[in-house]
């Protein structure tokens, strides 16, 4: 009996912010592949190691958790005045399945550096030493991103002191901006597809809970900690080791997802994994992090639990931080009471890994709220770069 031979695919793997994937040139992947559809999916699940009746990912480059089961597919960009076209693949663990509808912030803080190094931005824009301002044109969501990524002596520069709870070592600061990150719409309740700041969610059988539904950063679904039986101090083995929380989880984020208008039926939320998120809030507390590290109440304006992919986040999801400031910033909203109700550009939140601060400019026209961008800093490493193998019949 014959079996198929490996081939190599050039690929890249890269920590961003607090997650970590497989980076690819389009044109790098085999041709097939270099068109959505299902070749592509099959490949990059091969790559990650999916489907994973195991949860392990023993054997691809996934980590077994969201954060790492990760895919980036960057080219040249097809956009005027951007640099690079940014799509992103969230791999299943357990499912033969890769969620395109949304972006990750995290990866984002990666791509500037890898399109820098792997030519995809323009040798004349490289400064010697100082930033460089990459154009991104985030293809899942249509949007605009811009990543302030630090040169030394013409390189990519990703060694540092800058510190990012949920990351272990320091490295240099790349500082991203999500312009206009709220969804666009015909109508004026696209940010908030209800029209609504503040929403009365029913979900059969477990009850009917205040929402605060937003599309800004990535499709978000807040709730209060306290209506749901937690304080927001909670870490991840408080929810990810408890079944029937996450099932009750995974039901309120089918009911909003239809709230939102995202899916039509509830059972269509298992296809789509990676958005809506669910996330709850609560005012200040003090905590131990997850690394042993005391958040104290007095460092924090909030409190803000995530759940991504069926489990508890051990950070936060850049993206849903970019919802996080966005309703910080308007009044009214579930985030916006529970970090005092008071105006503000700029909110600083506590995670199970510690903290993060966020900003956004958010300003009420033509009768409904626009946000003009979100910022926040990251940071990106290379950890490995060559080929990554796969079976030439996988995919």
């Amino acid at each position: 009996m014959s079996f198929a031979a490996q081939i190599k695919i050039p690929a890249t793997y890269m920590r961003g912010g607090t997650s970590k994937g497989v980076f690819f040139k389009l044109d790098d992947l085999p041709e097939r592949a270099q068109v959505a559809g299902e070749a592509r999916d099959r490949l990059l699940l091969r790559v990650i190691g999916s489907p994973d009746p195991y949860a392990k990912q023993i054997d691809g480059m996934g980590g077994a958790s969201s954060s790492t089961s990760k895919t980036v597919i960057l080219a040249k960009s097809t956009q005027a005045n951007h640099d690079v076209d940014y799509l992103f693949g969230q791999v299943s663990i357990d499912k033969a399945f890769v969620d395109w509808s949304g972006n990750c912030g995290n990866l984002t803080a990666a791509v500037g550096s890898f399109a820098i190094s792997n030519g995809l931005v323009a040798a004349d824009r490289i400064p010697e030493q100082g930033i460089c301002t990459v154009h991104i044109w985030q293809a899942n969501i249509k949007k605009t991103i811009i990543a302030h990524v630090p040169i030394t002596d013409g390189q990519v520069q990703e060694t540092g002191d800058f510190e990012l709870d949920g990351v272990t070592f320091p490295a240099a600061e790349v500082q991203i901006e999500f312009l206009d990150p709220a969804d666009d719409g015909e109508d004026g309740a696209s940010m908030f597809p209800t029209g609504n700041v503040v929403d009365s969610l029913d979900v059969p059988e477990i009850g009917t809970f205040q929402a605060t539904l937003i599309n800004a950063g990535i499709p978000t679904i807040f709730l209060n900690a306290a209506d749901i039986g937690y304080t927001g101090t909670e870490l991840q083995e408080d929810i990810n080791s408890d079944v029937a929380a996450l099932a009750k989880f995974e039901k309120i984020r089918a009911y909003g997802a239809v709230k939102m208008g995202i899916i039509q039926h509830v059972d269509d939320a298992i296809s789509r994994q990676h958005t809506p998120k669910v996330a709850f809030v609560a005012a200040p507390k003090s905590y131990v992090s997850s690394s042993g590290k005391a958040v104290d109440a007095s460092e924090i304006d909030l409190l803000v639990r995530a759940l991504s992919m069926g489990k508890l986040h051990h950070a936060m999801m850049g993206t849903a931080a970019v919802a996080i400031g966005t309703a910080a910033a308007i009044p009214g909203t579930l985030v916006n009471r529970a970090a005092g109700g008071v105006e503000r550009e700029a909110v600083r939140f506590g995670h199970p890994s510690g903290t993060l601060r966020v900003g956004a400019q958010a300003n009420f026209e033509h009768e409904q709220w626009v946000v003009k961008k979100a910022i926040m800093s990251r940071s990106a490493r290379v950890l490995m770069e060559g080929w990554v193998r796969v079976p030439a019949d996988s995919f």
